[in-house]
């Protein structure tokens, strides 16, 4: 029997589980050869910690690796029910309240490395987080598509730690009530951007007029393992501040605050830097479990429940 111990908690509503001991040995390479080797030899420990028997599909989980600069304070690679994250807004706080939880950090700014890049993020005294997210930037503004059981859909795609189309153009309530419907159009629109030029888009980001008093937008986001977000999602919200500073309506430094589709909300603002902009999401995470799991080969699903099957 192996046991991995990890650490769950909720950002604005939205899971993550920290792996904090037991995880993969991934060598003493960059990160990215560690998420190489992580996603070809060791892709059942994921399934292992996210999927179904102990996880769920909205599950988001992190293992804390050696950073590749011993000035950062850790590395993290972000993984779900599909595959792997670049970055994960609500999954770094997630990560940030753990560390804290354990006492490995106290209130200041910290470095943490991710496999897209170095984030910037600050533990405040009340409990916050802020994140300095990666650049990030528009690639193509209203591209429009034609999706069976939806009709003409326009929107932009950008880059805010992972790749989004991000729509108002899209006919729905955003209601919590409407989940199965805003997932099933938010599918569809995915599987016809990625048709049309865009295969990397794995993130489907629908939005409107918000409900929550002093929010300035409503979002619906679909992740790629077609579940969908519970926060306002920070990659998620970072592509949006990237088409609003492209379109010259949010001002360097102004606050934009994100709701999701469950009422929580993210503060988001940004700075500029060349051609693209540094996002910084502030948000709250809460811890809700200290586990550990244990993996017995004699289990037909320790690895998870997995879509090629189950023999170990």
């Amino acid at each position: 029997m192996k046991r991995i111990s990890v650490i769950d908690s909720h950002t604005a509503g939205e899971p993550t589980r920290v792996v904090i001991d037991g995880g993969p040995n991934l060598g003493a390479g960059s990160l990215s050869e560690k998420l190489d080797i992580f996603r070809k030899q060791f892709d059942r420990f994921r399934t292992a910690i996210v999927g179904e028997p102990r996880g769920s599909d909205v599950l988001v989980g992190a293992v804390l690796v050696e950073p590749s600069d011993p000035s950062f304070t850790a590395g993290v690679i972000f993984f779900n029910n599909v595959g792997y994250l670049g970055m994960c807004g609500h999954g770094m706080i997630g990560v940030v309240r753990t560390l804290a939880h354990l006492g490995r950090i106290q209130t200041g700014e910290y470095r943490i490395e991710t496999p897209v890049g170095i984030v910037v993020v600050t533990l405040m005294e009340d409990g916050g987080v802020s994140v300095e997210n990666v650049p990030s930037h528009r690639r193509m503004k209203d591209l429009t598509v034609a999706v069976d059981g939806v009709g003409s859909v326009t929107g932009d795609v950008a880059w805010g730690g992972n790749w989004f189309f991000l729509t108002e153009d899209h006919g729905q309530q955003l209601e919590l009530a409407n989940a199965e419907t805003l997932t099933q159009t938010a599918w569809r629109i995915r599987c016809v951007v990625n048709g049309s030029g865009y295969p990397e888009v794995d993130h489907i980001e629908l939005l409107g007029p918000p409900k929550t008093p002093g929010a300035n937008s409503r979002n619906f986001v679909l992740c790629p393992g077609k579940a969908y977000d519970r926060s306002p999602c920070g990659t998620g919200t970072s592509a949006k501040l990237a088409c609003l500073a492209a379109d010259g309506k949010l001002r360097e430094g102004e606050v934009w605050v994100q709701e999701g589709i469950i009422g929580s909300t993210f503060r988001g603002s940004f700075r500029r830097e060349s051609e693209s902009i540094i996002p910084t999401i502030t948000g709250s995470a809460f811890i809700t479990c200290e586990a550990e799991l244990v993996l017995d080969d004699a289990d037909p699903f320790c690895w998870g429940i997995r879509a090629e099957g189950n023999v170990v």
